[in-house]
């Protein structure tokens, strides 16, 4: 039952997000939301990889133009699909999480116990980026940025929590890619703020 309702609710998300990034009309009086091209990537990503050390501009530009939509959308709409492949990329991350703790055989008992944390940090972690996008399209920029925030630092738990058992994690590639595309979401949202 409660698998379904987040099936649900995520399946409801996604088609809102769909028809948000169409039908959403640029402010004209914020000069940043009126480029639409693929350069709008460019530079947005150019401007947060110069604001962090951490922020790979590389990661950024080619995960905004793989969706199609983000090359003729405008800064919103580009916060909209990192963090809708954020969500994308959480879920799937929760899913190979699950299979692995289903394969009991494949590692210790410590990488069980990072597992089943991880299995929790994601669980909230999916429902959490559900709330920083409706947050977002409430235009409560804060509290989307807090809640990225929030599922970035569980990537970042679910990571070390290996690191801290001496165990090698199966998911350093999932960790990594939810935390950029959340730092990437969490930079654009900032950006947004700036520009009001």
């Amino acid at each position: 039952m409660l698998r379904h309702w987040h099936v649900s609710v995520l399946s409801f998300c996604f088609f809102f997000l769909f028809l948000f990034l169409f039908l959403w009309t640029p402010y004209d009086e914020i000069s940043a939301t009126r480029t639409f091209s693929v350069d709008l990537i460019n530079k947005t990503c150019k401007t947060c990889s110069d604001k962090s050390t951490v922020f790979n501009y590389t990661f950024c530009s080619a995960s905004l133009q793989e969706i199609p939509v983000s090359r003729t959308t405008n800064l919103q709409g580009l916060a909209i699909v990192a963090m809708e492949l954020t969500l994308q990329n959480a879920t799937h991350t929760l899913s190979v999480i699950k299979e692995l703790r289903r394969n009991e055989t494949w590692g210790h008992p410590f990488a069980s116990a990072c597992l089943r944390d991880c299995d929790v940090l994601y669980s909230d972690g999916v429902i959490t980026l559900v709330d920083a996008v409706a947050a977002f399209l409430e235009g409560k920029y804060g509290s989307a940025g807090a809640w990225l925030t929030a599922v970035m630092d569980g990537a970042t738990t679910c990571e070390e929590g290996f690191g801290d058992m001496e165990e090698a994690s199966p998911l350093t590639e999932q960790n990594y890619s939810v935390f950029q595309l959340c730092d990437v979401a969490l930079c654009i949202v900032n950006l947004l703020v700036s520009h009001a």
